[in-house]
Formats: C-alpha cells, structure tokens, sequence
C-alpha cells in the first residue's frame, strides 16, 4: 500500500503548487527581497516531500525482489525470461526518468509547477490500477517474520554459546538433515548458534532452566537460519565496494552541472542549453546500454561465457566500476583543459558538450552496475530477505551520495579550499576528479578480490552433495545453472 502514500505525497504537491493560499507568491527579482513562505505552506511541503519519500522507500526497496518472485528460478522457460527482467525493469526506470526530465520539466517551466506535479499524480493513479489489474495472476510469497530479528537471533545465540565445543560432527547441528541450504563451513563461528546444547550447558553464563530436550532445542537456531545469516553476510564485502560508484555518480548532479555553468552553452544565435539538463546525455545513454546490452552484448558474451546472462551479476557490476573510473579521468582532463582555456582565453569558453563523454562514461557504467547490483543482491540473498537486500542495495546508493559530501568536506579541510572553491576558474577541481578516479582504481581492485573469492547460490538445495559454485567470478553457476547451461548448448 506505499504505492498510495507516493501518490498521496505527489497529490498533496499539486495541491501545494497549486492553491496560491499555499505557496509564496512570485517573485519577479531573486536578488531581491521576496516574500517568505509561512510555516503553514512549508508544513504542507515538508509533508508532501516526506511523505513521497516514505512511499518511494517502499516502492524502490520491494518492486525488483516482487517482480523477480513471478519468475519460477527451477523452470527453463520462466528462467530465461528472468534473465531479461532485470535490464527491462530499468530500462522502463531510465524511460520515465527521461520523460520527467525532457517533458514533465518543460511543463513546470513553461505551463506552471502545478500541471507538471498534476501530470505525476495522474501516472501514478495510473500506475495502481495496472498494478492492481494484475493481482489475481501474481505470486505471492508467505511472509515468514523479520529477517532483522531471525539474524539478530542467530547473532545473539552464537555470542551465548561461544565457549561451547563444536560437536563431532555437523550433522549434530539442529535440523541439519532437513535444511533447504546446504552448509558451508565459512563463517564457522555462527554454527554455534544452531548447537544443541544439553541442560544448563550455554557457555556464555547462562544459567540451565528446567525443560529438557525441548527447551534447549528451543534455545538453538536452525541451520537453515543460520545459513541464510551467512548469505546475507556474504553481501556485505561486495556492498562496501559498490558505493563508490555512486559517489562518482553524485558529481554528476553536483560539480559537473557546476562546470557547465563557466562553459558556452550556446547552441545557434538564440538557444542556450541548460546547464541541468546534462543529464539527459546520461539518461539517453542508459537506455542505449540497456537495450544494446539485451540485443548485442549479451548473445555475444555467451559465445564466450557458455551462459545464458552473458556475463553474471559481478561482472556487469566490474564493468561499471570500471567506466566510472574512467569517467572521472575524462572528467579531469577536461576540467584542466577549461582551466586552461579560462586563463589563456578569457573571454572564448570551452563548449559545453565537452562534458558529454563523462556523462556517456557514468551513464554506460550505471546500465551495468545498477542492473548487476540489483541483480547480485536479490538473487544472492536468502529468499525470504529479498526486501531487505534490496533496501541493502538502495543503501549503497544513499551511501555513495553521502560519502561524496564527506569527501568534499574532508578535501576541503586538507586543502584549506584550495581544490574547491566558488569559483571553479580559482579552484582544481581537476585534482579531486582525479583523486577520485585513484580511489576507484583501488576500489575497482579491491572488488576484484571480493569478488574472485565470491560463491553464487546453487539453482536448488535439495540435495547436501551439490555445495555451491566453486568460484562466483570464474564460474558461472548462479541460480538457473541448469537452464543456464541448457540455452548455451543450444546457442
């Protein structure tokens, strides 16, 4: 139902642009002395921009794990499908982003605010009633309890039974014979939480109540639990080195807007291009990657690979890591060449498309990381933690959008504002695109490492001699492997 408080928020914006009662009159000189709006206009556009979050954040963190569950994973046919859902499902995000910034922007600019926000709430009512059209064809899945308090549990009765021996063998562990997952030995330590203890015996201090068998059954977790503990764990090294690339993203929206302000945005005698609207160069580029990559990359990559995705999740996930990189060396070459052309020339300014090819870069590389992140952590994760792996994916965007402002900060105080400053044409700007292009070189080596060591998910648990693939990086045994296999031969 968060899609109702999106559309709630976006209705409450129509209005607020809409009523003059609840919005500040013009004001004709910026410059000048305009009138504040009161607390009773910002209290409704506090509310209406809160509340677009709030269902935005629902939205965003179990639309892809919903989608993804119409698709059965042990099927041939509905796994091949869902091997295209994922480029689909962003390419139609891209779509509409595209839309919003070319159409819905004109509209505000030109029409007035209230028309643009009214045309968004009009989609979104739109978008319900497809959504609920459906709902007698969807599948759904049982929800099964929190997956925070499931690994909170696990954490917590492994830390307890720290000093309690491991048994003889792992077959002693609670409900071993019938677990869906197959046991790893990696991250051993939390097997002690599914450890059946006898009376009394913790380990920890805690002291044996009266019960027998079943409360110290009771008092264990199961290996299933424990394992999916462990899968959602495994995330988190790939996690930490995903977030860089949306701090290079960020500059994007930032810096690079910045430069094109000091840049000739002269098309003809009488256009000027807006400096925001650069991002139309990286919109248009992820639709091109995206519908490329379904058509041409991926037949290609699986005459190669012997894959039916063509290149698994971590690798779509490397290339992008790696068209960043080299974005924000573009980047810095040409910031220090309008440096130069600002002092030599004065006048006569470097044109503005001259940014095109690091918003090409950044855009190409978000087709590719955006896509095989999402695609990592919803795969990879425990079936009923797919929300909150995506939640954990959305998080490495939020992340990256705040390790920027941190390092803006912290470059800002070493240098004693020297790299950045009000005026980019006193600045170097340069040097921070190239600090960043540094870190993403260790940061691209890093994931390298991560990712080499990384193992997928098996197609199925069914049985404990099928382990997990030997290697995530080089081998190519994901969820659907038989099918993956299948459609490669075939190929």
């Amino acid at each position: 139902m968060l899609i109702l408080c999106a559309l709630q928020g976006v209705s409450l914006l129509t209005v607020a642009t809409t009523l003059s009662s609840m919005r500040p009159p013009a004001c004709a000189d910026p410059r000048g002395q305009c009138v504040a709006a009161s607390g009773r206009q910002l209290a409704l556009l506090y509310a209406s921009l809160y509340t677009v979050a709030l269902g935005a954040g629902g939205i965003k963190a179990n639309v892809s794990g919903f989608g993804s569950d119409q698709f059965d994973a042990g099927d041939a046919g509905e796994g091949k499908a869902m091997v295209f859902f994922f480029n689909r499902f962003y390419f139609c995000i891209s779509l509409g982003s595209l839309f919003a910034v070319t159409v819905l922007v004109y509209v505000q600019d030109n029409v007035g605010r209230g028309y643009g926000y009214g045309a968004s709430a009009a989609a979104m009512v739109l978008a319900v009633l497809v959504l609920a059209a459906g709902t007698p064809r969807y599948r759904f899945r049982r929800a099964q309890g929190s997956p925070l308090a499931a690994i909170g549990r696990v954490a917590y009765l492994a830390w307890k039974k720290r000093k309690v021996p491991y048994p003889p063998h792992e077959s002693h562990l609670n409900e071993y014979q019938s677990a869906e997952a197959p046991h790893t030995r990696r991250l051993r330590c939390l097997d002690k939480a599914a450890i059946i203890t006898s009376k009394g015996e913790t380990g920890g201090g805690g002291g044996g109540g009266g019960g027998g068998a079943r409360s110290s059954v009771s008092m264990a977790a199961t290996v299933n639990q424990v394992e999916e503990v462990k899968m959602v764990l495994k995330l988190l090294p790939i996690w930490s080195t995903c977030i860089l690339f949306w701090t290079v993203y960020s500059q994007m929206t930032t810096f690079s807007v910045e430069q094109a302000t000091y840049m000739d945005r002269n098309i003809g005698s009488s256009f000027v291009f807006p400096s925001g609207s650069l991002s139309f160069f990286l919109i248009v580029t992820v639709l091109l990657v995206t519908s490329l990559n379904e058509r041409l990359l991926v037949p290609v990559a699986r005459r190669f690979t012997r894959s039916a995705h063509g290149l698994t999740s971590l690798q779509r996930v490397a290339v992008g890591l790696a068209f960043s990189t080299a974005a924000m060396a573009a980047a810095a070459v040409v910031e220090a060449r309008r440096r130069e052309s600002a002092a030599r020339d004065g006048a006569a300014r470097m044109s503005v498309f001259w940014l095109v090819p690091q918003y090409f870069l950044v855009g190409a590389g978000e087709a590719f990381a955006y896509v095989g992140q999402l695609e990592f952590f919803i795969r990879e994760a425990p079936e009923r933690m797919k929300s909150m792996s995506t939640g954990l994916f959305l998080a490495s965007i939020s992340m990256g959008f705040f390790l920027s402002s941190l390092l803006v900060s912290l470059v800002d105080a070493a240098t004693g504002g020297g790299w950045i400053k009000n005026d980019l044409d006193d600045g170097r700007l340069d040097c921070f695109y190239w600090m960043l292009a540094v870190l993403g070189v260790v940061n691209f080596v890093v994931f390298l490492l991560f990712a080499s060591g990384h193992e997928y998910k098996v197609q199925s648990y069914g049985t404990k001699d099928q382990g997990l693939a030997s290697n995530g990086w080089k081998k190519e045994e994901t969820i659907n492997d038989a099918m993956a296999m299948h459609v490669a031969e075939e190929a």
